[in-house]
């Protein structure tokens, strides 16, 4: 069962926790801590049942996702961002998904979607070129999902297509070197013109209108979802758990802190009481309202029925919002950390105040943009944004 996974999650998470130092220094998440998620399963939850996933209820993912980031920040983002990309490739014609999972089902995949490279089309596919940043967990996967604008025949984009391509087939430039989130291993991912055929190469058309090639194969509820409310919120999962986990880290040291300016014990310090109120208060909001969402959009696909635009732009107003409810949590208890809490070191309560921040600057996280569409659709007002 999914559950399963979820109680063999938080058995590991005091390890996880252990290594968080050692994450930083390394600047990716140490082979070991991969290993032991997978042992448990985690990577596959959103993989389709075809090829040995279990193809469970998001909210089981989701909640395995946050306890690894209470853990430690890059892990449970890496983890996250690495956990999803199963769920794409579900999306892809089988064709695809035998070449990922075929030979082995514990395939991972890493990814970098904005289109910063050249998609040439080409007889029966395309001739890819370019540099991605950012492809957080890269050295953990064998397969990369690269983000690209396709262009017509004089040259103007019509299309943005994401391509599937083979650990063979590209190279990673160690460049991530960051003050949050360093053990991601965030690094650049190069392709120097590689042929990608057509099979290999999804229109993120379909993937919105939710009728893609692999549902012709994976019919399970768990693929009827939109990937804007899916993938967004793999990003605001994890800064919520490292809000939470920096919030448990906080409580527990100012039981013990000592204010030497007052005299006083923090822990009798009314101004500190209220804000572990309000950041324990943000934290609750912002996962409340991920699940709910999330949720909703689970039970409507599991009856077969449509998901309306309304819950559609709610989950993307609600995953930006969340976001930023963690950060502001984070940031009340940093501001009353004292200052031993700048040091240089294993701090982690200021550990996660960074890796927060870090991962707040994701285009995922822009909340105007996301703001908008919600404000849009609630007036009657036709928006060109089809990302939701």
């Amino acid at each position: 069962m999914a559950e399963d996974v979820l109680a063999a999650i938080r058995a590991l998470a005091p390890t996880l926790r252990e290594r968080a130092a050692e994450a930083e220094t390394l600047r990716r998440v140490p082979d070991t801590s991969i290993k032991e998620l997978e042992d448990t399963g985690f990577f596959q939850l959103l993989q389709p049942k075809a090829f040995g996933g279990r193809a469970a209820d998001p909210l089981v993912f989701y909640s395995a996702v946050k306890e690894i980031a209470k853990a430690c920040g890059s892990t449970g983002w890496v983890a996250s961002v690495v956990g999803v990309h199963p769920w794409h490739v579900g999306l892809y014609d089988p064709r695809a998904q035998q070449e990922v999972w075929g030979q082995d089902p514990k395939t991972r995949i890493a990814s970098s979607y904005a289109p910063t490279g050249t998609a040439t089309p080409a007889d029966g596919g395309f001739r890819l070129s370019g540099r991605w940043h950012f492809s957080s967990g890269c050295d953990h996967a064998q397969w990369v999902l690269l983000g690209c604008l396709v262009p017509d025949a004089e040259g103007n984009p019509v299309d943005m297509r994401t391509f599937l391509i083979p650990r063979t087939e590209y190279r990673i430039d160690d460049v991530w070197d960051t003050v949050g989130l360093r053990g991601t291993g965030s690094n650049d991912v190069v392709v120097e013109d590689v042929f990608v055929p057509d099979h290999r190469a999804l229109s993120f058309g379909p993937v919105t209108a939710l009728k893609t090639p692999g549902h012709e194969l994976n019919h399970e509820p768990l693929y009827r979802l939109p990937y804007a409310g899916v993938f967004t919120t793999t990003i605001s999962t994890p800064i919520v758990g490292i809000a939470e986990g920096a919030y448990d880290s906080y409580v527990e040291a100012t039981k013990q802190r000592f204010r030497v300016s007052y005299g006083q014990k923090v822990a009798e310090d009314p101004f500190a009481q209220v804000r572990i109120a309000r950041a324990a208060s943000d934290i609750d909001a912002a996962w409340l309202q991920l699940t709910r969402n999330i949720g909703a959009m689970y039970a409507l696909a599991e009856r077969g029925e449509e998901l309306p635009t309304e819950l559609r732009t709610r989950t993307r107003r609600d995953q930006v919002i969340a976001t930023e409810r963690a950060v502001a949590a984070l940031d009340l208890l940093m501001e009353n950390a004292g200052g031993n809490a700048m040091r240089t070191g294993p701090n982690p309560v200021q550990r996660a105040w960074r890796d927060a921040h870090t991962g707040r600057g994701h285009a995922a996280n822009d909340p105007e943009r996301a703001l908008l569409l919600f404000g849009q659709a609630a007036l009657g007002l036709v928006f060109q944004d089809t990302m939701f």
